[in-house]
C-alpha cells in the first residue's frame, strides 16, 4: 500500500472542516516592494534570455576565434538565465530561498559592472546598467516588507 501524503493531508484537513481547495487557491497579497522585486529579476532574466539567443545566433552565423569558448559561454549564460527566471519565480511565490540566490546573482552582478568601468577598453555605460539593477535588488531584498514576505515558509 502507497500512502500519499497530500491525500492525507486532504483528508486530515476535512476532517478539520478546513476545504484545502480553497485555501491553496487563495490569492496571497504581495507588498508593491515584493512586486518591484519580481519586476527587477524578471528584467533581469529577459536581459538573460535575450543574451543567450543572441550568443546562440553569433556561434551560429559568426565565426569564433575558440568554437569551444563560444559554446561554453552560451551555456554559462543559458544557465545563468534559467537561474534567474527560477529566482523571478520564487520572488513571485514568496519562497525564502530567494533571498540568498539573489544576494549571489547581485553580487555578480556588481563583479561584472565593476570590471566594466575598468579595463583596455571601458564601458562606464554597460556598467551602469548592470550596477543598478544590482543595487536595487541588494536593497529590496533587505528591506522590511520584502524580508517579511520572503520568510514565509511553505509547511
Amino acid at each position: 500500500m502507497q500512502i500519499n501524503g497530500f491525500v492525507w493531508d486532504i483528508a486530515e484537513s476535512n476532517l478539520r472542516g478546513v476545504n484545502m481547495t480553497e485555501t491553496s487557491n487563495a490569492r496571497v497579497p504581495r507588498h508593491p516592494s515584493q512586486l518591484l522585486l519580481v519586476i527587477v529579476l524578471g528584467l533581469e532574466a529577459a536581459a538573460l534570455i535575450a543574451a543567450t539567443i543572441f550568443l546562440i545566433f553569433e556561434v551560429l552565423v559568426a565565426p569564433a576565434d575558440s568554437f569551444v569558448s563560444a559554446i561554453a559561454l552560451t551555456i554559462v549564460v543559458a544557465i545563468a538565465s534559467a537561474w534567474v527566471v527560477a529566482i523571478a519565480v520564487g520572488a513571485w511565490r514568496g519562497q525564502a530561498w530567494v533571498r540568498g540566490a539573489s544576494i549571489v546573482v547581485q553580487v555578480l552582478l556588481a563583479a561584472v559592472a565593476i570590471g566594466s568601468f575598468q579595463g583596455i577598453v571601458p564601458r562606464p555605460d554597460i556598467g551602469w546598467i548592470l550596477l543598478i539593477p544590482a543595487i536595487t535588488v541588494v536593497v529590496l531584498v533587505f528591506s522590511k516588507p520584502v524580508q517579511a514576505a520572503l520568510a514565509r515558509r511553505e509547511p
